[in-house]
């Protein structure tokens, strides 16, 4: 057995006897200030992940770094209340182990959520945007052996970003009265946050939204056959003139995040009742 899947398989059993073997249809990670969707959580399990062997710890700002496991919207869903990011200095296989694990416990739909600066100059601080596709510029977390257990050599990304789970977004976004937007997210290995010259240059190849995370965690879990619905949080314009009073700033980018939480929570919460 690779040792990787010992690996997810030892994180795995530690999350079920915390829990007294739950089985989450659904996973969510929380970026950026996104913590707050985790209060909303019924009858939860919080393990940190300190304590679950083979885990690293999350050091990013507005990352607390738990598992929740509970119900939302009357289903069973384990969230990442914190994520792992490449800049962290963690390799892919760590960045993307939480995915691994929620697919060893079966998870089969998994929700994911950043705080993102926007490229498209019609953005605003504040708008929800689902991700309809990305752009990558991180390591492919499946570079070296594949883990044949969970998934193809060549896994297809065509759609990336489930088209049905895009069109009940936006049904169940009706339904409570607002339209979000729908982007493209172009995601980078960071800490820095971009140049204008690279922001030009990403909005003309296409860039909607700058981050540096969530892709990683969308192709290990498409490898796996999990069903992905993504959604950002504008939480800054970008920057295209170096007008130094645009600067980013990454405590601001957690507050204006927690602005907007409340709503994507809701959202999130109608979408898992109507799977």
């Amino acid at each position: 057995m690779d040792s990787r899947i010992r690996t997810y398989q030892v994180a795995a059993d530690y999350i079920r006897q915390q829990t007294g073997g739950y089985a989450p249809l659904v996973g969510i990670v929380l970026g950026s200030g996104l913590g707050r969707l985790a209060e909303s959580i019924e009858q939860p399990v919080v393990i940190p992940y300190r304590d679950i062997p083979g885990f690293p710890v999350s050091t990013a700002v507005g990352h607390k770094g738990n598992f929740i496991i509970g119900r939302l919207g009357g289903k069973t869903v384990i969230a990442m209340q914190g994520r792992f990011h490449y800049y962290e200095g963690y390799p892919m296989d760590l960045v993307t182990i939480g995915i691994r694990t929620m697919a060893v416990l079966g998870v089969k739909f998994l929700f994911v959520s950043n705080a993102a600066g926007a490229a498209n100059p019609d953005y605003r601080v504040g708008d929800l945007v689902i991700i309809r596709d990305h752009i990558s510029m991180f390591p492919n977390p499946l570079i070296g052996p594949n883990l044949d257990e969970m998934g193809p050599r060549f896994p297809d990304m065509t759609c990336a970003y489930d088209l049905d789970l895009q069109a009940l977004a936006l049904r169940c976004a009706e339904e409570m009265g607002f339209e979000p937007r729908k982007g493209v997210y172009f995601g980078s290995t960071g800490p820095t946050y971009e140049t204008p010259a690279e922001v030009r240059f990403y909005r003309t190849i296409g860039a909607d939204l700058l981050g540096m995370s969530t892709i990683p965690e969308v192709i290990v879990a498409r490898h796996c056959g999990i069903r992905v619905f993504g959604m950002s949080v504008v939480t800054n314009c970008a920057n295209f003139d170096n007008q130094p009073k645009n600067l980013n700033d990454g405590e601001d980018v957690v507050k204006q995040a927690d602005a907007a939480a409340t709503r994507m929570t809701a959202l999130f919460a109608q979408m898992i009742t109507s799977l």
